[in-house]
This record gives C-alpha cells, structure tokens and sequence, in this order.
C-alpha cells in the first residue's frame, strides 16, 4: 500500500503556520493532520473551523482532520464547509458509530475510525468494511510530544492481519510518537499513514519531511 506522511501541524509554529503548511506540502506530504479537540473528551483545547478554512488555500494536499472531540457528528458539514478531506472520529466519543461513519460518507467525506491505546480491535468488527482509515492511537490523545506505546505495535499489526483476512485495503494511520528511528518498524506491522508531529515541525520542517520519504522510497522502490 502507499506509504503517506501526515505533518501534524500542532507542532507547528502558529506564526508561520500558513506558510509551514505550504512548506511540508512542496517538501511531498501527502496529508496534512488537523487535530481538532475539544477540552471534553481530551484536557487540551486547539483549534476548529476557522483555522482550518484559514489555512485551505495554502495546500492542495488532503485535509485529514482528527475530531478529538465529544459527539463529532454535530460538526461534519461544518468540517466539510472548512475544507476537510477526510474525518477521523474516535470510537470512543461517539454514542453512534455507524450513525457518525454515515453522516461523513453521505457528505461526500471520506471516514476513518481512531481507537485509543487501550482500547480494543473488536469495536471495529461491525464497522470495519465502512471505513477508509483506522487510525490507531500509539499515545493517549490529548497533548504533544509523548512517547510511542509499544504494545501499539501488536495492535497494528493485528488489524492489517485482520483488513487482510476480510480482503480490505483499509489504511492503517498511527499517530503518536512516530519518529524516523521507529517508522521502519511501524511500516513492517502493515501501517500506512504515519502522522508525525514534533518530529516534522520540530527543526528544518523541509528536511525533516524528505528524510522520512526517503525511507518510504525504500520500501517503495
């Protein structure tokens, strides 16, 4: 499957953040991860629509936005309206998975379905075939910067067992502590779309992001 970085730009430098956006985009990100929260279902609070739509025209690279967030749902055409591409929400926020998966498909949105560290594969044996993307969580969500969970690992390469065993291309997005040190390993478990946050913005952005391609035109090549 093609391998994808998505910059996380709550690492980014606020001040430049349009024009960090554009950097990593022109550097060849495929996505750029919006994390959306909401100070309920995470502690922390960071942004919404308005940075989103902000920040649209700056790349033409697929909006992929993280709904950190209690009840997603009531926020999809409002997400859409700001420029997403994709809306990822966590199975443990939503009262209706499946109600939530269909509100983002009929908007013409492509869905994905994040799980926290601890929780497990079996909430996805209903909804997986609805999907494009599971992201699985190798921190607890909420704050930057954290180290990456090892039992994450297993996780990951259970459900690309499991897309497999149901003949499904379901992309495998993590996110949380993913570095150029450990991405080699992440993409042997069958992970795909690797969101990186500190690990892109922090330092030389550009070059940050062509050293993690180069190791995706390893596997790749």
């Amino acid at each position: 499957m093609m391998l994808k970085l998505a910059p996380s730009i709550l690492a980014a430098d606020f001040k430049n953040l349009g024009q960090q956006v554009s950097d990593v985009s022109l550097a060849g990100a495929q996505y750029i991860h919006l994390d959306v929260m909401d100070g309920a279902f995470v502690p922390s609070i960071s942004f919404g629509m308005p940075v989103i739509s902000s920040i649209r025209s700056c790349t033409d690279r697929i909006f992929d936005v993280h709904m950190m967030v209690e009840e997603p749902g009531r926020y999809v055409s409002e997400i859409k309206v700001a420029g997403a591409d994709l809306i990822c929400v966590h199975a443990e926020a939503c009262t209706h998975l499946d109600r939530t998966i269909n509100q983002i498909k009929e908007a013409g949105l492509k869905a994905g379905v994040a799980l926290n560290p601890a929780t497990p594969l079996s909430v996805l044996d209903c909804i997986l075939s609805e999907v494009d993307m599971v992201l699985i969580m190798s921190v607890n969500p909420g704050f930057g910067g954290q180290k990456f969970i090892p039992y994450t690992l297993t996780k990951i390469r259970e459900l690309r067992n499991l897309c497999k065993e149901r003949g499904l291309d379901t992309d495998i997005q993590v996110d949380g502590g993913v570095t150029c040190d450990n991405i080699r390993e992440l993409i042997d478990a069958g992970a795909n779309v690797f969101v990186a946050g500190s690990a892109v913005f922090k330092g030389d952005a550009v070059a940050n992001t062509r050293e993690f391609l180069k190791i995706f035109e390893e596997y790749e090549g």
